[in-house]
């Protein structure tokens, strides 16, 4: 029988306009821990990491970022979803609509955006 591959991980990479900032996001605001970065003083390519997941974070030009909607959206699946939301609640992270709430489709979960208005959802299926 052929050998099939297999997927192991992914570790999406997400546009920012300035990667210190980013980072600062990941690192303070949502406990994540910087895995790597190009350069320490002035970084173009990072990566953060929490738990299992690891997003890289890759700067991009300004002309790049005329269409507000056109960006990622990651959703997370999170183990003890009460215990997130309490812990983002104080960080200053979300939106006026950020509720931890049940979902039609099964979930429950709460969301907001990076400082580069990525999407982030945070849930956990009911």
């Amino acid at each position: 029988m052929k050998a099939k591959g297999y997927f192991q991980e992914v570790h999406p990479v997400l546009p920012v306009q300035d990667v210190t900032v980013a980072l600062h996001f990941y690192v303070e605001k949502l406990g994540f821990e910087v895995a790597f970065a190009d350069d320490d003083a002035n970084p173009f390519y990072a990566g953060v990491k929490r738990d299992n997941i690891e997003i890289h974070l890759q700067w991009h030009d300004a002309k790049e970022w005329e269409v507000a909607v056109d960006r990622p959206m990651l959703r997370f699946v999170i183990q003890n979803i009460e215990a997130l939301f309490e812990e983002y609640k104080d960080k200053d992270v979300f939106h006026q609509q950020t509720s931890l709430k049940e979902t039609p489709w099964g979930t429950r979960e709460f969301a907001f955006y990076d400082p580069y208005k990525n999407g982030l959802t945070f849930y956990h299926d009911l």
